[in-house]
C-alpha cells in the first residue's frame, strides 16, 4: 500500500512539473480566439485590434476564428470543449454570455466552464430612430408609441439579443407596445433604419450608429447607461430621459476554458492589460465609440464579478418575459 502511495505521489509530482514547464514556455505556438459572431461586427473588430497587440507581446500569431450562430452559443460551445492549455480562447459579449445561455439549450455552464481573463472595451447602447420620426425626445417617442400601439417597428439582431431584451424591458417600464423585426446582424439592421424601413432600435450598438448620428441620418433619444457617452455628449442618459435602470452596455470580454492553469491566465491577462494601455489601441477603440475599462476592472476577478452581476440582473427579466427559441 505504501509503495502504491509513493508511485501515485511520484506521478502527481511529475505531472505537476510537466504542467508547470508548459505554462512557463507559454505560448510556444499560435493562439486562436473564437469570436462567436460574423466578421466585420464590433466584437470581431475588437478581437482583431486586441489580437494584433497580443501577437506583438507574445511573439506568436493570434488567429481570430469566427463561428457565428444561435446568438453566439455555437462558438462558445466549441470554446468550452477546447483543451485548457491557453491556445483556444473565447471572446464574447452580453449576447453570447448573458442572453444566449438564458434562452438556448446549451451544453455548457456559462460560468463554471470558463476562466475569466479580462474585460475588454465597452460601448454604450442607445435608443435611436429613423430620421422621419416626429418625436424629438424620448418622452415624445413614448407618447407617440402609446397613441399607436403595435404599429411601430423596432429592429433586433435576434432572440435574446440586447436589442430584444432591452426592448421588452422598455415596453414593461413605459406601457408601450410595438413590433420586433429581426435582422441577421447589426449592419443590415442599421441600414434598414437609415433607409426608414423600421421606426427605431432599442439597444443599438454605439459603434455601428455613431457615423449616422453625426451625419444626421438617424436620431438618438437616449443612451442606455448611467452616464452620458463622450462621443455624443448631447444625448441624455435613459435615466435623465425618464426610464430609470435600463442600462445595457455593449461590453466585451475574454475567457479561457475551465481548468486553464492560473499562470497562463495571468500571462493572458497581462497581455490584454498591456494592449489596453497602448496609445494606438486606445485611439482605434475611441474612433469606433468604445471606451477602455479602468484598470481595476481589467482583472480576472473583476470580470467574474461583473459577469455574474449581469446574469443576476438580466436572467430574471428574460425568464419573466418568457423569451424562448421558437
Amino acid at each position: 500500500m505504501r509503495k502504491l502511495t509513493l508511485i501515485v505521489a511520484a506521478f502527481a509530482a511529475s505531472l505537476a512539473t510537466v504542467v508547470s514547464a508548459n505554462a512557463q514556455s507559454y505560448p510556444s505556438r499560435p493562439i486562436t480566439i473564437i469570436v462567436p459572431f460574423p466578421p466585420g461586427g464590433p466584437v470581431d473588430t475588437i478581437g482583431r485590434i486586441i489580437g494584433d497587440r497580443m501577437r506583438a507581446a507574445f511573439g506568436q500569431p493570434v488567429i481570430i476564428e469566427n463561428q457565428p450562430g444561435a446568438s453566439g452559443s455555437i462558438g462558445v460551445g466549441r470554446a468550452a470543449r477546447a483543451a485548457p492549455d491557453g491556445y483556444t480562447l473565447n471572446l464574447g459579449n452580453w449576447t453570447s454570455h448573458v442572453g444566449s445561455p438564458a434562452i438556448y439549450p446549451v451544453s455548457y455552464d456559462i460560468v463554471k466552464d470558463f476562466e475569466p481573463v479580462a474585460l475588454l472595451p465597452i460601448a454604450p447602447t442607445l435608443i435611436v430612430g429613423k430620421k422621419a420620426l416626429l418625436a424629438s425626445d424620448l418622452r415624445e417617442l413614448i407618447t407617440w408609441l402609446k397613441a399607436n400601439p403595435d404599429k411601430a417597428t423596432s429592429g433586433t439582431v435576434g432572440i435574446g439579443s440586447p436589442s430584444h431584451v432591452s426592448g421588452i424591458y422598455f415596453q414593461n417600464e413605459t406601457g408601450t407596445r410595438f413590433q420586433f423585426v429581426p435582422y441577421r446582424g447589426g449592419a443590415p439592421l442599421t441600414q434598414a433604419l437609415v433607409a426608414g424601413q423600421i421606426d427605431m432600435r432599442i439597444g443599438a450598438e454605439a459603434s455601428q450608429t455613431l457615423s449616422y448620428l453625426r451625419s444626421g441620418e438617424i436620431k438618438a433619444f437616449a443612451v442606455l447607461a448611467k452616464t452620458r457617452w463622450a462621443a455624443a455628449p448631447d444625448v441624455p442618459t435613459i435615466d435623465e430621459a425618464g426610464v430609470r435602470g435600463l442600462h445595457i452596455p455593449l461590453w466585451n470580454a475574454l475567457w479561457a476554458p475551465r481548468a486553464t492553469p492560473r499562470d497562463i491566465i495571468g500571462k493572458l491577462n497581462a497581455a490584454v492589460v498591456d494592449a489596453l494601455a497602448d496609445a494606438s489601441v486606445r485611439q482605434r477603440m475611441e474612433a469606433i465609440g468604445f471606451e477602455i475599462p479602468p484598470p481595476e476592472q481589467q482583472t480576472p476577478e473583476a470580470l467574474a464579478a461583473f459577469h455574474q452581476a449581469e446574469i443576476d440582473k438580466w436572467w430574471p427579466i428574460i425568464k419573466a418575459a418568457n423569451i424562448k427559441v421558437e
